[in-house]
């Protein structure tokens, strides 16, 4: 028997999603061969937006602002920490936001000994900008969805992306775990309600 594709048409798109597996282990595969499609085609068209926008900005830089947006200026340890992603990494992914201007280093409100990163005016911009390009990309993917679809599938997907996270966070550097400085984005399924998408 052949392998499963990875289908692209419409018609195979709803053969896809109506089947309903017998018993739990069909139904395991389906979700798992979901998530595979899913994964595929979102590295295929970034999600990234619709118009002059659309995939302007990658992921680690998106979900960076975002976070500092969401919590304020912190320390990289912290951001590190919250996004369940080690320091080096955060520090390599700061260097090209703080040099065009989306990100600044200032001192810290109670230590000014120690050094936070906060989000510019700049940034702020930019965020806002393409967070509505991305915004329209969903509500143009999910236009035949009601409102209570849109709530449940942005709620089992936020639960879906917390517990990847919170079994990278469980596993050995080796195997994929944080300390390898795997992007799992820690909490990032709740940074953007509405919205928990990879780009």
């Amino acid at each position: 028997m052949p392998p499963i594709q990875d289908m692209t048409s419409a018609a195979s798109v709803s053969r896809e999603t109506t089947s309903e597996p017998s018993d739990g282990a069909g139904l395991l595969d389906a979700l798992q061969h979901q998530v595979a499609v899913f994964a595929r085609r979102a590295e295929q068209t970034r999600l990234g937006g619709v118009g002059q926008v659309r995939n302007s900005m990658d992921r680690a830089a998106y979900l960076l602002l975002n976070r500092l947006d969401r919590e304020g200026p912190m320390g990289v340890k912290a951001l590190a920490a919250g996004m369940g992603i080690d320091s080096s990494t955060v520090t390599r992914q700061v260097a090209p936001l703080v040099d065009t201007g989306l990100v600044k280093r200032t001192s810290h409100p109670e230590d000014g000994r120690a050094v936070v990163l906060e989000l510019s005016a700049r940034g702020l911009a930019r965020l806002e900008e393409v967070r509505s390009s991305r915004r329209e990309l969903m509500a143009q993917v999910t236009a035949g969805w009601t409102e209570e679809e849109r709530d449940s599938f942005t709620t089992l997907l936020t639960r879906f992306n917390g517990a990847l996270s919170a079994r990278a966070a469980r596993l050995p550097s080796s195997e994929g775990g944080t300390g390898g400085g795997i992007d799992t984005g820690g909490t990032e399924g709740t940074d953007e309600p509405g919205a928990a998408t990879p780009s």
